[in-house]
């Protein structure tokens, strides 16, 4: 009876913890554009690598109808004066778990991840929470969009990109089903003393038998494409369906620069140019990235170095090589709750060699470009989305990263979250009176 009693009060426990977890009633979404509105006198960096001071943004109904020069713009119903701050489109944050995982240790609020080796029918977008506390912290630093990513097994499901202000995932949906993600199979190394991950022969045929089954399904999806309207639907093949007309993308997410090869390699014969995840030694096939035009998602770059002889710097140097030898790169983070330090991966690049500018799309145009959404988000130009938000200084900095209002499609949105309340319930207690 007691062990009876115990395990229901742990039960009970976990379920306000859950609750409590997703409850923020006073933070919600807010409502669509009704006037128009124009930033004036701001420095306006446009996320194209160009920088117009003094500035003025105008948008109506959710979309920009003029930046430029504060002398030709139009009026409107609103007017912000922004003299001394910074315009900067929204950033976007790619390949993140945001919302499909809230407290990493209780299973009843993890769901980022399904049983088995073949998801790439698994649709990541109905199981994305517009409730999680996480992503009002993330809208706090301006990071207004994200790709949400299944993770798990050799080919993991769909992704999606979602705006941060909605009531439900149908709302949130920016761009429904982008594309298809896959693992590419590697060598698993074990950390720490004693860790095991099966010997050298065990490990070889377990990535073979893995790269088999891979290019199986990949070839079985050209068939099945090709095959016209199917007297019956398969659901995984189907999923791979858009990748063949260039509609959705392929992401492989590999590391080491041999699985990089073979993975453009394996995607070419198929006429995919995939993206590459991760990409931690992308630097050494840079000749073969640009040439087949593959773009590359840099993933936590505030890391050590895969190799031990590698520049200690390398992480944070990466963006530039890349760059400068013609590849298209963006900046991701691993997990949800890191991904409000987005900005500072940018930061981190620009000092590390690139221009501010270019440092800056590597969040938002050039991320755009690859989630295929830069006809309507990544840069603050007339007949974009109005997704956009006015800092006090430098935003890839941590200290001038600090938004005074941020809009989503035109809306105003909160800008408020937890940590910014519990600050304020202890400063009451604790701070002067």
């Amino acid at each position: 009876m007691i062990n009876l009693k115990k395990y229901m009060l742990g039960g009970l426990f976990i379920a306000l913890l859950c609750f409590k977890a997703i409850a923020q009633p006073t933070i919600y979404p807010a409502k669509p554009q009704s006037g128009s509105i124009s930033i004036q006198g701001a420095t306006i960096h446009v996320g194209n690598g160009e920088v117009i001071p003094n500035g003025t943004v105008v948008f109506d109904q959710g979309k920009i109808v003029y930046v430029g020069a504060s002398a030709g713009a139009p009026s409107a119903s609103q007017t912000i004066n922004a003299q001394g701050k910074h315009v900067y489109p929204g950033f976007i944050a790619p390949v993140t778990n945001l919302g499909l995982v809230e407290i990493e240790a209780v299973r009843a609020t993890v769901d980022n991840e399904e049983i088995g080796e073949n998801n790439a029918h698994v649709r990541a977008l109905i199981a994305y929470n517009t409730d999680s506390k996480v992503i009002n912290t993330l809208r706090s630093n301006g990071i207004l969009l994200a790709q949400i990513t299944p993770d798990g097994g050799l080919i993991s499901g769909r992704s999606s990109v979602v705006q941060l202000d909605a009531w439900n995932w149908e709302d949130a949906a920016y761009r429904t089903d982008d594309g298809v993600h896959i693992h590419w199979p590697a060598v698993r190394f074990g950390r720490g003393f004693g860790s095991r991950r099966g010997d050298p022969e065990e490990q070889r045929q377990r990535v073979q038998e893995e790269k088999n089954k891979l290019a199986a399904f990949i070839r079985d999806a050209k068939s099945y494409h090709d095959g016209g309207e199917p007297a019956e639907v398969n659901a995984r093949l189907e999923a791979m369906r858009k990748a063949f007309d260039g509609t959705e993308q392929v992401y492989v997410h590999a590391d080491m620069k041999n699985d990089i090869i073979e993975a453009v390699q394996l995607f070419k014969r198929y006429h995919i140019k995939p993206v590459i995840v991760g990409g931690a030694e992308a630097h050494l096939v840079s000749a073969l990235l640009k040439e087949e035009q593959i773009p590359v998602i840099i993933h936590q770059a505030h890391s050590l170095p895969s190799n031990v002889d590698d520049d200690v710097n390398l992480p944070y140097k990466q963006a530039k090589l890349l760059t400068d030898a013609g590849v298209l790169v963006a900046y991701g983070m691993d997990g949800f709750w890191q991904q409000r330090n987005l900005p500072f991966m940018a930061g981190t690049g620009a000092a590390f060699g690139l221009d501010k500018e270019q440092a800056l799309a590597t969040i938002t145009l050039n991320t755009a470009k690859i989630l295929g959404i830069d006809k309507r988000t990544g840069s603050i130009e007339q007949g974009k989305d109005a997704n956009l938000f006015i800092s006090t200084g430098d935003a890839l900095d941590m200290k001038g990263n600090q938004l005074e209002k941020a809009f989503i499609l035109g809306r105003d949105i909160n800008l408020d979250n937890l940590h910014k309340q519990l600050f304020e319930r202890y400063q009451y207690k604790y701070g002067k009176q």
